[in-house]
């Protein structure tokens, strides 16, 4: 049997034993120790646990009694997800726990892969669940859990789940014996990036991997930044280049890449060495042509592909923008910043000749950023004369980031 700490296996026990112990002997089966952890929240479990029910609902911020003292379902799986969380953060982090897999239809999955969301990016964690086939968006968030379709239902063990539990178990095994990267001591930066900002973000890459930076690149569809926030809060990246920023006009104007009301604020909040700009907020992101909302229709519109439409933002809208982040900057007067204004236009479509070269709407969001922020010897907004994609840009960025991580 390994040296390693055991892989947990989250079931409810009480109507997904004989699963869960299936897939735990399959576990052992691969040479990993493997603990059943019970997360039922009604009736007793139908078998033992190595983790009972009640040790996982201590972890509860108002103690066991509020996970097992619900008669109502819905509130007591919520409350043992809650419960749930705080456990595998402190298994993770104590070193009992070396992977974490779950099982569970609907609820189950719910509970457990909500939990999973809490451990660090690159821990291992499975979620074998009947949902798994479908839009799992709601279960993963911005985690990197690993799903896999049950095919039958989570219920009894036959031809088809034994193959996919013996599946399961080789998988997370394998995932709790992989060693850690061998750049892990490489300064981890994040960048936001979009196709139409790519040029500038490549070239920031190409000065920076020299010199031994571990660059990661987020496709800025609003999942994208909050990955990267997430990252950023799990004290993964030594400092961010938020070079494109177009999740705050999907925001703010109701578009399909909307960052969330929290953007921008971990890097803030974490006083990362933090430089930002304005890609692509000459945009809004939607669907296809035949999704973008009637009150839209008659905008400047451009098809970017099949499956997008970029809206061409207007001067009230720009002005918006900057006001919104004006709020996130000046909520947190201890962070330190730059913020970069391309003056020759922010998206490779925001130029001379190009479909939303507008120079009166990307001036408004200029002026108004420099307006409303609160400025000061370490929170700077810095005018280049030059088009985002620009070398010179990139080379500018670099600049700002090198004084900003002094």
């Amino acid at each position: 049997m390994s040296t390693l700490a055991p892989v947990y296996v989250f079931a409810t026990l009480d109507t997904k034993f004989d699963e869960a112990n299936f897939l735990a002997e399959a576990i052992r089966g691969e040479g990993v120790s493997a603990v059943l952890v019970d997360v039922g929240t009604l009736n007793p479990a139908a078998g033992e646990a190595g983790v009972d029910r009640a040790a996982v609902a201590a972890f509860h911020p108002d103690g066991a009694g509020a996970v097992l003292g619900n008669t109502d379902r819905g509130t007591a799986v919520i409350a043992m997800s809650k419960a749930l969380r705080g456990f595998m953060i402190d298994a993770q982090r104590s070193g009992k726990m070396s992977g974490a897999v779950g099982l569970g239809g609907t609820g189950g999955t719910s509970m457990i892969a909500n939990a999973m969301r809490g451990l660090p990016i690159g821990f291992p964690k499975l979620m074998v669940s009947t949902v798994a086939s479908g839009d799992t968006s709601s279960y993963i968030g911005t985690s990197d859990i690993t799903m896999m379709f049950s095919v039958v239902d989570v219920a009894g063990l036959n031809r088809v789940s034994r193959q996919v539990y013996r599946n399961a178990g080789g998988a997370i095994a394998g995932m709790a014996r992989m060693k850690p990267a061998a750049d892990e001591s490489k300064p981890a930066l994040g960048l936001t990036m979009f196709g139409v900002t790519t040029p500038c973000v490549t070239q920031v890459r190409e000065i920076l991997e020299p010199e031994g930076y571990d660059t990661l690149v987020f496709h800025a569809t609003g999942v994208g930044g909050r990955a990267m926030e997430e990252l950023a809060a799990s004290d993964m990246l030594d400092g961010v280049l938020d070079i494109t920023t177009t999740e705050v006009a999907d925001e703010v104007v109701g578009g399909v890449f909307a960052g969330g009301p929290a953007r921008l604020d971990i890097m803030l909040e974490k006083r990362l060495p933090y430089v930002l700009s304005l890609g692509a907020l000459d945009m809004v992101n939607f669907g296809a042509m035949e999704t973008v909302p009637e009150k839209f229709r008659g905008r400047n519109l451009y098809v970017h592909n099949a499956a997008v439409t970029l809206m061409r933002t207007t001067v009230e809208e720009n002005i918006e923008f900057a006001r919104w982040i004006a709020r996130k900057l000046n909520a947190h007067p201890e962070a330190s910043f730059t913020l970069l204004i391309p003056e020759g236009g922010v998206s490779a479509i925001d130029a001379p000749g190009k479909p939303f070269h507008d120079p009166e709407a990307d001036a408004a969001l200029f002026s108004e950023l420099e307006r409303a922020v609160d400025q000061g010897p370490t929170r700077r907004i810095v005018r280049y004369p030059f088009h985002i994609n620009d070398p010179a840009f990139a080379q500018a960025i670099v600049a700002e980031y090198r004084a900003v991580a002094r």
